[in-house]
């Protein structure tokens, strides 16, 4: 996935996803080091498996312990 980095707003970066359709703001710390207005940023997502195991893990003992509660 490609965005475009659209403009600097204080801390903030704008980005424009597709057409410009999506506009997305995230902290400007987050971009790579050099990055300037009109770069085309490559931008991509995964799943953590195992983060996610853990978490819901932890998330159905929270809720057991809740029930236990009662």
């Amino acid at each position: 996935m490609r965005a475009v980095l659209d403009r600097f707003e204080e801390d903030s970066a704008i980005l424009l996803f597709g057409d410009g359709e999506l506009l997305v703001e995230l902290p400007r710390k987050l971009l790579p080091p050099g990055a300037v207005e009109g770069d085309i940023l490559t931008v991509s997502f995964e799943i953590d498996r195992r983060a996610t195991a853990e978490q819901r893990r932890k998330i159905a003992g929270l809720l057991e312990r809740l029930k236990e509660e009662r």
